[in-house]
């Protein structure tokens, strides 16, 4: 009698889809792609590159003007190009001189790239463009509407979600998120639903062309479970940082506006440790201009930024047992918020670890997002 033995079912591994990210800064958007490979990475910005290198040294970096590179200089094939474009000229901080700006114009660069990759027949299935939540209003909606009809030309599904860090961080950071699909599907939903879908994004739909409108979607993604972090769980034990003097907290804080004078004396007279976290703004009051410090309590830190963008450095304000202690947000504290783990290596000076987080993108929206929408439009598709 023969007795056959069959060999064991062998399975294959699902391929890893392969991301290449660019305006890269310290690779915080990889960070959060979960399940991807970051195949390569592009930055101009020479701070910011030696971060990645030194966070990511095992991902081909190439430190360049976007405008500079060519589809020859970026081998192989991506299933995701991911692209957080610089935002200055988008923000409500800055000039608001759109897509036309010197630093925001550097998306059509990007969007170079990929008609070269597309000619090529190596075009991304899956396109991300990370801004700020200005790009919907920018241009009175042209900025938005000239990227969506670009992608809807190049034959893509385009759809966008506001999503706003702080439903993961103690950070309010709302951004915009463009994905643009080809060849492969996410999962969808009739019409807006909120959280992130937003009242502003509902408006700048409406006001696309129709080739954009026709190519339109609305992703689906679920929100998360309610944050159980505040703005206290991220910050160094007081006895690790170095808070100002009594005359500097006393100048400080003379800046607040009556509001949020009022705010910081219901946090004195509570009695127990209230951390609130400010900026210095300028508003105009009684027709003159006015350096105002402007505070919160809600457990959460207002938006970081970065000295090029307008605005100074975040300051935290302590009160407790009746005494008020001011000082300015570190950088580390700065990556926390941000949802980097410890062992990020930060540049040494302060001041460009703040830059450098103040720039980037929050790791758990990205990785909401890559769990959520990219992930599995892409198995779909593999």
């Amino acid at each position: 009698m023969t007795i056959r033995v069959d060999a064991p079912a062998v399975s294959c591994p699902a391929p890893v889809p392969v991301a290449w990210e660019f305006f890269a800064g310290g690779g915080l958007a990889g960070l959060g792609l979960a399940g991807f490979s970051i195949g390569l990475a592009n930055d101009i910005d020479a701070m910011k590159a030696a971060a990645f290198r030194t966070n990511h040294p095992g991902i081909p970096l190439h430190q360049a003007d976007v405008w500079s590179l060519s589809a020859a200089d970026l081998p192989g094939t991506p299933d995701l190009c991911w692209a957080s474009s610089p935002c200055q000229d988008l923000s409500l901080a800055g000039a608001r001189a759109g897509l036309e700006g010197v630093r925001s114009g550097a998306f059509w660069g990007f969007w170079q790239l990929i008609q070269a990759l597309d000619a090529a027949g190596r075009a991304p299935p899956v396109i991300v463009v990370e801004n700020v939540a200005g790009l919907l209003t920018s241009g009175g909606g042209a900025d938005f509407a000239a990227v969506c009809a670009a992608m809807a030309a190049a034959g893509y599904r385009v759809g966008a979600l506001e999503m706003d860090a702080a439903l993961w961080l103690p950070q309010s950071r709302p951004r915009l998120f463009i994905v643009a699909m080809r060849g492969v599907a996410g999962p969808t939903v009739p019409g807006p639903v909120a959280p992130f879908h937003s009242r502003r994004l509902v408006a700048a739909h409406a006001r696309l062309p129709r080739a954009a409108r026709a190519a339109w979607v609305w992703w689906a993604l679920a929100a998360p479970a309610r944050r159980n972090v505040d703005l206290s769980a991220v910050l160094e034990p007081d006895d690790r940082v170095d808070w100002f003097d009594a005359e500097r907290t006393t100048a400080l804080l003379a800046l607040c506006a009556p509001l949020h004078r009022i705010q910081l004396e219901r946090a004195l007279a509570s009695g127990g440790r209230q951390v609130g976290a400010g900026y210095r703004r300028v508003r105009t009051e009684a027709g003159r201009k006015v350096q105002r410090l402007e505070l919160r309590f809600d457990g959460l830190a207002g938006c970081l930024r970065t000295p090029a963008g307008g605005s100074s450095r975040q300051y935290v304000v302590v009160c407790d047992a009746g005494r008020i202690r001011a000082r300015r947000l570190t950088g580390r504290e700065a990556a926390r918020l941000m949802g980097v783990d410890e062992a990020y290596a930060l540049p040494a000076g302060e001041g460009a670890a703040l830059k450098l987080m103040g720039d980037a993108v929050a790791v758990p929206v990205v990785r909401a997002l890559a769990d959520g929408l990219l992930r599995p439009a892409l198995s779909g598709g593999l």
